[in-house]
């Protein structure tokens, strides 16, 4: 789960206004995350201080949450990603929540709309533990009803936000 607190639910119908100087901070955030409050007030062409100001302002208002850093997968020993289609007994979701969320490998769990109800995109050492994730921990849970493994060959990542952001 991100560093952004609440559910999507909680955070639903919240927009906070972003005027040119936050978007160029939060995009320059989004580029480099270890960018230092002089550097990003610099980008923005702000003084230090007001970069600063602003960056707390967007922490209070939820708009940043933490920091983090992107570590490969692959060189931590989790060689497989899936993403597993999870089909659900009606209106059960909320009571699986912390079984899924505690799922071995977990990267993102969303629930969906169509033949599935969830989809969990894990990362796992191998297919024996990708076995054990599906077998063991899901289909164990009395509320699945089935599941539909997806492996997962390649991958690229696009930053909505930043385009957003770009957009203003």
């Amino acid at each position: 789960m991100s560093d952004l607190e609440g559910s999507r639910e909680e955070r639903a119908g919240r927009v906070v206004d972003l005027d040119d100087v936050d978007r160029r901070l939060l995009l320059e955030l989004r580029r480099d995350g270890r960018a230092s409050v002089n550097e990003l007030a610099r980008t923005a062409n702000v003084s230090r201080s007001t970069a600063y100001q602003r960056l707390d302002r967007m922490r209070r208002q939820g708009v940043l949450g933490g920091t983090s850093t992107e570590v490969d997968p692959e060189a931590v020993g989790l060689d497989v990603a899936a993403m597993i289609l999870i089909d659900l007994e009606q209106g059960s979701w909320r009571d699986l929540l912390d079984d899924l969320r505690s799922l071995p490998g977990l990267e993102h769990l969303a629930f969906t709309t169509g033949a599935f109800d969830a989809m969990a995109l894990v990362r796992v050492s191998g297919v024996h533990a990708l076995r054990d994730v599906v077998l063991d921990h899901l289909l164990s849970l009395d509320s699945v009803r089935n599941t539909q493994t997806v492996f997962v060959l390649d991958e690229w990542r696009a930053d909505p936000v930043a385009a957003a952001l770009d957009r203003g």
